[in-house]
């Protein structure tokens, strides 16, 4: 064995020493938690796994999202060489060996699978020397990267080999992993009898941030740092987990009631004007592992919903924030969020826009869809000209106001009115701009 090659399979007494988030690793698809829209029955690269048809692929995902699990379980499957590779450590000479091994290897009949660890951090140089083999076929890459490949990985490595995007797993997924290793006497912490409650668990897994591996580090981190009984067994208490997870244990669940009562009281308290609620509510969601970027989606709908045109500077807030959260992540977008929390809270407020869209929703649901008036149509071709396209039609800006009495809606709701301005804020101008309009439209067409 070469000293690139890894094994299939760990020795027997390999398990000693090994962190619990190796010795949990799925060795089967079966096993394997998470990218069902990848290696769900039925899809493309499970079927091309389970017949050992493998292609040369780069996983992109996030940590502990399963990308080196998935190209283990490749290595089971597979009949072919399997070789590792991490690009932290190799150089080209290493490159070159193990291209030089996989051609010999080809000669023979023997395909050569190459996992690349960390692939975007090779340099360009690097991932040229890979590109001949990969194009005559002596290896079949599989590249694991949490970076964007596009930005990372040559654009002629890239046109040879299929992207698979894996997703953060879910604070479900990770829940069935943790209680997995709790439960496994062979590679996991069944034998240590461990108590913990559902909700501490469940805290584990939220704070995980979708990363399999860092629940489990954590969740061994807890298990010995607590207590033993009489009996040898554990007791998980949850100054221990707020000790390992450095941070207070929240009553937080971001699939279940707690998620939205708390999502409720961030937004009643930035329609009723209380910025310090506002704030506090945030913090909770924030402090408890919510996704951010959820955080940022509600804040939008509230600019939207609660202040409209009465600040049309709050929906640009909101959004930089999103993009501020995007780009810097956490903890570092948290005071962005904050900031639009608190802009909000004190904007003037109006649910004008909402209750019209709401009066449009009703009208289109419960009325017939009438035509376009022909006047509002555009006369394309000279058929349509024909049929009165266009006809009567009143360009505003030959209009020495910009305006003209011109019926805009369909005939049975031409006098409807959907938006109604308040006085709050910028909303003030835009009422009395309304209301303009509306007497120069009742004035007689003489005094006009």
């Amino acid at each position: 064995m070469s000293l690139f090659e890894t094994p299939l399979r760990p020795a027997a007494d390999s398990s000693v020493g090994r962190p619990l988030a190796d010795r949990m690793r799925p060795e089967t698809l079966d096993e394997f938690i998470g990218q069902g829209h990848l290696v769900g029955p039925g899809k493309p690269l499970r079927m091309a796994i389970e017949r050992d048809e493998v292609a040369s692929l780069i996983l992109w995902g996030p940590p502990g999202s399963g990308k080196t699990t998935l190209a283990a379980i490749i290595a089971r499957h597979t009949r072919s060489r399997f070789v590792k590779f991490s690009a932290v450590l190799a150089g080209i000479r290493e490159i070159k060996d193990v291209m030089a091994a996989a051609e010999r290897a080809r000669g023979f009949g023997q395909r050569t699978i190459l996992f690349i660890d960390e692939i975007h951090r090779f340099n360009k140089a690097q991932q040229d020397a890979f590109l001949p083999y990969v194009e005559r076929g002596d290896v079949t890459l599989i590249g694991a990267t949490t970076e964007n490949p596009s930005f990372e990985v040559n654009s002629a490595l890239l046109s040879r080999a299929k992207v698979y995007l894996l997703s953060p797993l879910s604070s479900e997924e990770i829940l069935i992993l943790l209680e997995r290793a709790l439960h496994d006497e062979n590679r996991g912490l069944g034998r240590e009898r461990v108590a913990i409650a559902e909700d501490l668990l469940r805290q584990i897994a939220v704070f995980s941030n979708g990363d399999a591996r860092a629940a489990y580090n954590t969740l061994e981190a807890v298990v010995s740092g607590s207590g033993r009984g009489s009996q040898g067994s554990v007791t998980v208490t949850p100054a221990v987990v707020e000790d390992a997870l450095q941070r207070k244990v929240l009553l937080y669940d971001k699939a279940g009631e707690e998620h939205y009562n708390i999502i409720s009281a961030l937004h009643k308290s930035v329609r009723n004007s209380d910025a310090d609620a506002a704030l506090y509510w945030l913090a909770r969601m924030l402090e408890a592992g919510e996704d951010p970027l959820y955080v940022a989606r509600r804040l939008i709908r509230m600019a939207s919903e609660d202040i409209g045109l009465a600040d049309p500077r709050a929906l640009e807030v909101t959004i930089a924030a999103q993009q501020a959260v995007h780009f810097l992540g956490m903890p570092e977008g948290n005071l962005a969020l904050a900031e639009a929390a608190v802009y909000l809270a004190l904007a003037p407020k109006s649910n004008a826009l909402y209750t019209g869209y709401g009066e449009v929703q009703k009208d289109v649901a419960k009325t017939i869809a009438e035509p376009v008036p022909l006047h509002l149509r555009n006369a394309v071709t000279g058929l349509m000209a024909d049929f009165g396209y266009g006809k009567g039609y009143e360009y505003a800006h030959d209009a020495p106001e910009r305006l003209t009495r011109m019926t805009c809606l369909p005939e049975s709701l031409k006098d409807r009115r959907y938006y109604h301005p308040t006085d709050e804020g910028f909303e003030k101008k835009l009422r009395e701009k309304v209301e303009a309009i509306e007497k120069w439209k009742q004035r007689d067409g003489d005094e006009a």
